[in-house]
């Protein structure tokens, strides 16, 4: 069993091309042990963005904080505390920071073999 408080593991910025102000900490992953899913936390600054891309697989996102949106489809999607977003593979997204405080969320995605 791995517990640990994500304040204590280290924020690596996002490089993909297209990301502005985005870290990532990945709080749980095939280090840890973990054979079906692992677990990021993502912290976007003020006006920044993740890049507009796709992935093969699904994820699910759960933001914590801040209010920002999604892109999706062509249009912006509002988000904030509480809000619970589904992607599915192939689905082009991005997560922005539309807020004053950093928009926090945890991604989770399939371990890749």
């Amino acid at each position: 069993m791995k517990i640990i408080n994500f304040f204590d593991m280290d924020a690596k910025a996002v490089s993909m091309e297209g990301a502005r102000g985005v870290t990532i900490r990945w709080l749980i992953s095939k280090a840890d042990g973990a054979s079906n899913f692992a677990m990021r936390l993502f912290e976007v600054d003020r006006d920044g963005q993740t890049p507009l891309h796709t992935h093969n697989f699904e994820h699910e996102v759960f933001i914590l904080e801040g209010e920002g949106v999604v892109w999706r489809e062509n249009k912006e999607v509002p988000i904030g505390p509480g809000a619970a977003v589904f992607v599915p593979p192939g689905e082009k997204h991005c997560f922005k920071n539309k807020g004053e405080e950093t928009l926090r969320f945890l991604c989770m995605v399939p371990i890749e073999e």
